[in-house]
């Protein structure tokens, strides 16, 4: 099991939007834009289509742990696959690749819940949708597909460990997005 929550840091801690940008555009990431390696900068700084494959890979670097786990740990309480997961997001976000510093973990962290809870998970993207049309700031969008994940989660009845879990990387991704979160304040949008 140790084994396995090795991988999945691990497999979290690629950092696809460093290597898609500084390998095919001869661009580091960290020093563009507003200097976060995820898929929201890479669109800013890059373009659409490597922005998209940022997204799909971290995306699937939060599901194939979560995957795996299931796979190889399957239990009712589904506590390895959690583990699993919640391990790939703190790898992205903790990215021993980047000096410890990574993503937001909103990209992973949908791969995991899409392995864990699906239904929920597709919801919580329709809020990201819809905050993001309101407010036109990915920002918002991320928070509040985050904090909405755990609501859903305990509205379709999913495991007290799935819907604790969300809630520990609700509470990650709003962190990780307090410089945003100031910007907005400060009327400082970008």
């Amino acid at each position: 099991m140790l084994i396995l929550l090795l991988f999945s840091f691990l497999c979290g801690s690629i950092p696809f939007a460093y290597i898609i940008s500084r390998v095919f555009y001869g661009i580091d990431i960290r020093t563009q834009g507003s200097g976060n390696p995820g898929a929201t900068n890479v669109w800013r700084v890059v373009g659409k289509k490597p922005a998209a494959a940022t997204f799909a890979l971290d995306v699937l670097k939060g599901l194939a742990p979560v995957m795996a786990a299931k796979k190889y740990f399957p239990d009712m309480n589904l506590v390895v696959p959690i583990a699993s997961g919640f391990c790939a997001v703190a790898g992205h976000v903790w990215s021993p690749f980047l000096k410890f510093r990574g993503g937001k973990g909103v990209a992973t962290g949908f791969g995991v819940f899409l392995g864990l809870a699906p239904i929920p998970a597709a919801l919580s993207v329709a809020v990201f949708c819809l905050f993001l049309f309101l407010t036109k700031l990915v920002a918002v969008g991320s928070m509040a597909a985050a904090v909405s994940l755990p609501i859903f989660l305990y509205l379709f009845d999913a495991h007290k460990n799935i819907i604790a879990i969300s809630a520990v990387l609700a509470v990650i991704v709003i962190w990780r997005h307090k410089q945003n979160i100031k910007n907005i304040i400060d009327k400082k949008y970008d």
